[in-house]
């Protein structure tokens, strides 16, 4: 591997009698794709949950850029550099697409409340070089030109587009899309495919949730696997794929 920029070790998150997640551990390199993958409630949304900040670690540590961040609420999160999206976008359905954009944005500005309702105009300068990001971020993903439209009328698929430009803007060093392929056609997968590399190549780090098994395996540099919220695998995807207790937990049988 190569720099670290993420180490997770020994993060358990129990909710009641449910152990969500127990004892994970693994790291992610700096300009990597890592995917986590599992059944249906593995833990993998909980995981991404403890790493932006929604939800507590009950025991263990995240170590992000050398800095412990496992008690740091979320809009905290997003100031050290990660940003993340929701397998069920999270959007503003009353907004715009570039006003959906702009919130990523003015959750790292530094106008406050009075400075905007005031209009000041070292804030209005601000918003003006906000809206102008959310603008560079959405001609990114390709939705420049939905820019004014309500993000109600967008189909699924520019949804979540909406939903990493968004992320963008927070300006982050590690990304974590949550379920990003789910629901796409071929044809924007393969476009989500071809962003995923651009932004790496921008020098970003990628964690994937996901359960589209051709995509997770044609881009990801490693895979993690969770099962009732334990890890059972890690590595390469050929390996992964392979893998006698990653199998089981798919299929639910021996391998012989």
């Amino acid at each position: 591997m190569g720099e670290m920029l993420l180490d997770v070790r020994g993060v358990s998150k129990h909710f009641g009698g449910i152990h969500a997640l127990t004892d994970v551990t693994f790291q992610v390199a700096k300009g990597s794709i890592i995917s986590m993958i599992g059944p249906n409630g593995a833990g993998k949304t909980t995981f991404i949950n403890v790493v932006s900040g929604i939800h507590t670690a009950d025991r263990g540590e995240i170590i992000f850029q050398g800095q412990n961040i496992e008690t740091m609420p979320a809009h905290v999160v997003t100031t050290v550099g990660i940003g993340r999206t929701f397998q069920l976008e999270e959007l503003f359905l009353s907004m715009s697409v570039l006003e959906n954009a702009m919130v990523g944005c003015h959750s790292v500005s530094r106008s406050g409340l009075l400075s905007c309702g005031f209009g000041l105009p070292w804030a209005r300068k601000e918003e003006r070089a906000m809206r102008d990001e959310a603008m560079e971020n959405l001609r990114m993903v390709g939705l420049e030109h939905r820019a004014p439209d309500p993000i109600s009328k967008l189909p699924l698929g520019e949804r979540k587009l909406v939903g990493i430009a968004r992320a963008l803007c927070i300006r982050p060093k590690l990304l974590m899309l949550d379920e990003p392929a789910g629901g796409l056609a071929a044809h924007e997968v393969e476009k989500l495919v071809q962003l995923i590399y651009e932004l790496v190549r921008r020098g970003l780090t990628i964690f994937i949730v996901e359960h589209n098994m051709p995509f997770v395996m044609s881009i990801s540099e490693r895979v993690v696997v969770l099962d009732d919220g334990a890890k059972i695998a890690e590595g390469p995807p050929q390996e992964v794929q392979s893998n006698p207790d990653v199998i089981k937990a798919y299929l639910g049988e021996e391998v012989d």
